[in-house]
């Protein structure tokens, strides 16, 4: 049996200690034998393929420690480097044209990423190759072209001699090494290398993805192979802390395909880690994380688990993100858990919402910012009182260019989505509080909505509350202070604790709000949100906030979810 399938059939078996989502690559392999060849599936799997990646592999030689020693490979890296090069389609140009691997730290990382970029930029047949090795940093970038110059250096007849130039010649003066045979060139790239547009990468490598801080270099190398009739954009990563960026969309994402719920054929996904009531002190699991595990990994995770264990802080954070490749959230004084934020997503829209009571909630800008709304329906479901948060923005016309750049956010693919509108009234400079009006007032007209009641924040209202007033329903101004914030603060957030709180998964821009909103107190500790630089936008939650307040309200005598457990403030 070739070595992918054998490796797949271990981990399916329980033969090989895995966590779900580790088991789902392997059952996903194993499933796509059975229809290979099919109308459906037009891809097959050649063992013969698979073996060629999986072969010059062990014909490297791991140079560095006391004695040079044959490279040999693990089970895993048997199962990603046969998936990579055995899937196929049936022209026989290869299947997978992204890769997303994450496994904890000390897994052989940079390896997996050293190992292709010399096999496709010399041995795959492909002339004049472009392979980059890319990360935040050029100097980050350099460290998986380190890995191939020591795999190069310690095989004459990779490195060659003054008389014989060898299969690669190693430019380390310009982190370049140049492909003898193929006249190919690998290069590391980082952020601060001038440009990579017009780049076409035949394989690429994107280091340590959690790093980075947007996906403009992932993208940059992905968007460079569309008229490559194969490729590979690999990522091969840990996890990390910010929530907020791509690689944890990205995670998500490739979670999903594992799950199931996303079909991407030209995804390979493998991701190594705990499940999610595993109890993270229990030996047993943590090879769930660790794939290339060795006696050694176990004496140095007992070390760092007794720190962690004792220490707590940033000990256990690296401990929980480095050890056990788990996702932690940290941004001091973060209002919402991103973790309960996503579990509360859904496919209910505002057209579901035909003919139900609302709350509309008000966060006026000043000048061209951002300005949001938020609609919160009081919903019963089943037993259950629940929310559902329909958030729109506005922007005037001539200032999507400037927060594009300013704020680092994708306004415009939020335009394409209709979770921002552009007004063009007022020159398109200031923001059009009557326009805005005017949305709210065709959504209710549209779905029949019962508008109870408009919470507005009192700045930059006088000019447009006699139109305000033209909605029929009490307007209530919202003093946005701790003291008169404090309730639907908490509340809001326990209720997205405890899964009662619905919005529409592809309010994209809600959910960055979100993320940027944390948490400033008073001095009795009441709290409201607030963000941390200026161009952190939380418009849409402060939004939903106003709105909530007025929902609270409006259900008493009902206790609240932070009177019901005895908490009065944080």
């Amino acid at each position: 049996m070739d070595r992918v399938t054998a490796y797949a059939q271990e981990v399916v078996s329980g033969r090989i200690i895995a966590g779900i989502t580790q088991k789902q690559a392997c059952e996903r392999h194993l499933n796509d034998l059975k229809r290979q060849g099919t109308e459906e599936f037009p891809y097959v799997f050649d063992p013969e393929k698979a073996q060629e990646l999986i072969d010059f592999a062990e014909t490297l030689t791991l140079a560095e420690g006391e004695d040079p020693q044959p490279l040999e490979l693990y089970g895993f890296q048997d199962f990603c480097f046969g998936s990579w090069n055995g899937w196929i389609t049936q022209d026989g140009y290869r299947r997978f044209r992204t890769s997303y691997i994450q496994v904890a730290r000390q897994n052989a990382k940079s390896l997996g990423n050293a190992v292709p970029t010399l096999f496709y930029g010399n041995f795959d047949g492909y002339q004049y190759p472009q392979i980059y090795c890319a990360a935040t940093k050029e100097l980050q970038a350099r460290i998986v072209l380190k890995e191939c110059i020591k795999f190069i250096n310690a095989d004459p007849e990779l490195a060659g001699s003054k008389y014989d130039p060898g299969l690669f010649t190693v430019k380390d003066y310009a982190s370049t090494i140049v492909c003898n045979e193929t006249h190919g060139e690998i290069r590391a790239l980082g952020r601060d290398t001038k440009s990579i547009d017009g780049f076409r990468p035949y394989f690429a490598s994107v280091d340590e993805y959690h790093l980075h801080k947007d996906n403009q270099m992932y993208k940059l190398l992905s968007d460079g192979t569309k008229k490559l009739l194969q490729c590979l954009i690999s990522v091969i990563t840990t996890a990390g802390f910010d929530l907020r960026g791509p690689c944890y969309e990205l995670y998500n994402y490739c979670k999903l395909i594992l799950a199931g719920v996303h079909t991407d054929e030209t995804q390979f996904v493998f991701i190594c880690e705990l499940d999610k009531d595993d109890d993270i002190w229990d030996e047993a699991n943590w090879p769930k994380a660790n794939p290339l595990w060795t006696d050694q990994t176990l004496v140095s995770l007992r070390g760092d688990a007794i720190k962690a264990k004792q220490m707590q802080g940033e000990e256990l954070r690296n401990f929980l993100t480095k050890s056990l490749n788990q996702w932690v959230q940290f941004a001091e004084n973060q209002y919402m858990n991103l973790e309960h934020w996503k579990a509360c997503e859904s496919d209910t829209t505002i057209e579901d919402m035909v003919g139900k009571e609302c709350y509309l909630g008000l966060d006026l800008s000043s000048g061209g910012d951002l300005t949001s709304g938020a609609l919160e329906f009081p919903i019963q479901v089943e037993q259950h009182r629940k929310y559902y948060i329909h958030s729109h923005s506005f922007i005037p016309s001539k200032r999507v260019a400037e927060h594009i750049k300013t704020d680092k956010a994708p306004y415009d693919m939020w335009i394409r989505d209709e979770l921002l509108t552009v007004t063009e009234t007022l020159g398109g400079v200031k923001t059009d509080y009557k326009y805005i009006l005017s949305y709210y007032r065709d959504l209710i007209q549209k779905y029949n909505l019962k508008l109870k009641g408009i919470a507005y924040d009192p700045h930059n209202a006088d000019a447009f509350l006699p139109d305000l007033e033209e909605f029929g329903v009490d307007c209530v101004e919202i003093v946005q202070s701790a003291k008169s914030l404090n309730d639907a603060t908490v509340d809001f957030r326990l209720e997205a604790e405890a899964g009662n709180i619905i919005y529409d998964r592809r309010n994209k821009l809600l959910t960055w709000s979100m993320a940027n909103a944390k948490t400033v107190s008073n001095s009795f500790g009441e709290i409201k949100i607030d963000k941390d630089a200026a161009t952190k936008r939380i418009d849409p939650v402060d939004a939903v906030i106003d709105a909530h307040k007025l929902a609270l309200a409006a259900g008493k005598p009902k206790e609240s979810v932070y009177e019901r457990r005895g908490i009065v403030t944080y």
